[in-house]
């Protein structure tokens, strides 16, 4: 039979001498990616066609930070093996060229390589700096959804398989200049998330970070030589030379990290900075706005707001338009409120009455209207001391009675919140793909609650159509003109019909 250390399609097309296939083994690690195999038999004297191995990864998720590297824990066994008659540390040799497999291993302090063993463990990392692993001996790729046999890459943004759109390019540089008068300066914000970062430093000036993290913690982290750092969970390497500094972060950020400089000495400095930043804002369409009609059939558009995906919150849209590449949905249109008008509408208003108060009491009359409908207004109401009689009849009494009754205020602001207002939402995309045609967008009466409300000037409403060209010639017979599109809807969205007083009741 057959053995292989790597399947590469599916049962369907192996032959039907085959057993099926058994359970899986044990993980050969416990964290950081290892693999797991399964096995099957041949069920007839003669050669079966395929593999009679298979094999998977397993514990992908990553292992602590503390944790001893796997090809490490290899070489440390056979610290108590006898090699040419001593004893020996071993540690491991990474990135062999020639044979990524085997374990090679080298003696501490001393120049000894040796080949411990012709194959290491499998789920073992061929290289540091990839996740494809060793099984059976032979390195086999493992891709960044950790599947075996996969290419797939990450994108710059950190996107397994991803196309780029998630993440912009941010590069360029900057002079910092600190004096004794200005002894720190900010350079550039990197924010949470940002990856491939590279800020060098040239001058004297010694460039330190701030950092801030979600929940509002800031700290400041300063280093006088090179080495390799954590600051906020997030690996720093820094290189530092002579009126030199550079930090790499492969990133991601676990927080915002601003580069600052400190004056040293009475020389400018320029700072070089590249990373990927991660578009933190993003566009989300809405819901549809209400319909223009409540029967007889309409149509409504919906918008699109600006969501902050790290807080999960609308924030306004100025957030979105900073990224370029962030286009904002176009609006959708749909019909609505198809069903006929009935005869007759409308609708009734209880107000609640209170049934009780102390006595005897100060008893008011109404207010009277607000002087304002909207933006501020005055309205009054007067009052009078009443009594309850012991048949429970409500009668004047004099105001002596009611002097240590609180008198409430006779005068009082109303309507404080601003007058409803015209808001027009986007337009829909023309009616036609070539020529002449129109397009819509729904103009609502919105109140200071953001709700759909009458009450606003029909002289002031801003149109809700308008006349827009497709520059692409139609191609039609020469009596024939631009065809619109014959939507349902259209007949609904006439100048005429919007004007009537039922669109300014609310729906």
């Amino acid at each position: 039979m057959k053995r292989t250390s790597r399947t590469s399609h599916s049962d369907e097309e192996e032959d039907s001498n085959w057993d099926a296939w058994g359970a899986w083994s044990e993980c050969s690690r416990s964290c950081g990616g290892g693999a797991s195999y399964s096995l099957r038999r041949c069920l007839t004297a003669r050669h079966c066609e395929g593999q009679n191995i298979r094999y998977r990864t397993c514990s992908n998720h990553d292992c602590s930070p503390d944790a001893e590297d796997f090809r490490a824990q290899q070489c440390s066994a056979y610290n108590d093996v006898q090699y040419q008659g001593r004893y020996y540390e071993w540690l491991p040799r990474h990135n062999d060229p020639t044979a990524p497999c085997a374990l090679k291993c080298q003696a501490r302090g001393q120049n000894v390589v040796v080949e411990l063993a012709p194959k290491v463990l499998d789920g073992t990392r061929c290289n540091t700096d990839s996740l494809d692993m060793c099984i059976s001996g032979i390195c086999q790729a493992v891709g960044c959804d950790r599947h075996l046999g996969s290419h797939a890459k990450e994108d710059s943004c950190g996107v397994c398989a991803g196309d780029g759109s998630t993440c912009r390019l941010v590069r360029g540089q900057a002079k910092s200049h600190v004096s004794p008068e200005k002894r720190e300066e900010n350079v550039i914000a990197v924010p949470l998330g940002s990856r491939s970062v590279r800020i060098t430093a040239k001058g004297p000036a010694h460039l330190f970070i701030e950092s801030k993290t979600l929940q509002g913690n800031k700290g400041e982290h300063s280093f006088n030589s090179s080495g390799v750092f954590v600051v906020e969970n997030t690996t720093i390497e820094l290189q530092r030379g002579s009126e030199r500094q550079t930090f790499k972060i492969p990133g991601p950020l676990m927080a915002d990290f601003i580069f600052k400089t400190r004056y040293t000495a009475a020389k400018d400095s320029t700072v070089q900075f590249f990373f990927y930043q991660p578009i933190s804002h993003q566009w989300r369409q809405t819901d549809f706005f209400p319909c223009t009609v409540t029967c007889g059939g309409g149509y409504q558009l919906n918008s699109a707001e600006c969501v902050d995906i790290r807080l999960k919150r609308v924030v306004p849209d100025h957030y979105c338009h900073y990224y370029p590449e962030n286009v904002k949905p176009k609006p959708k249109l749909r019909e609505c409120s198809m069903d006929p008008c009935p005869s007759s509408d409308g609708f009734k208003e209880i107000m609640p009455y209170d049934h009780f108060q102390p006595l005897p009491r100060w008893e008011h009359n109404p207010w009277t209207a607000c002087s304002a409908s909207c933006g501020g207004g005055m309205q009054r109401r007067s009052f009078v001391c009443v009594e309850e009689s012991m048949h429970g009849e409500i009668l004047q009494v004099e105001e002596w009675k009611c002097m240590y009754a609180p008198k409430p205020k006779v005068m009082q602001a109303c309507n404080l919140f601003d007058c409803p207002k015209w808001i027009a939402m986007d337009w829909s995309q023309c009616t036609v793909t070539c020529g002449r045609g129109l397009r819509y967008r729904v103009v609502l009466c919105i109140n200071h609650r953001g709700q759909h409300v009458g009450g606003c000037n029909p002289q002031l409403k801003l149109h809700i159509k308008e006349e827009c060209i497709i520059p692409i010639p139609c191609y039609k017979p020469k009596e024939k003109g631009p065809v619109e599109a014959k939507l349902p809807w259209l007949k609904q969205a006439q100048e005429l019909e919007e004007t009537r007083m039922a669109t300014e009741e609310p729906t």
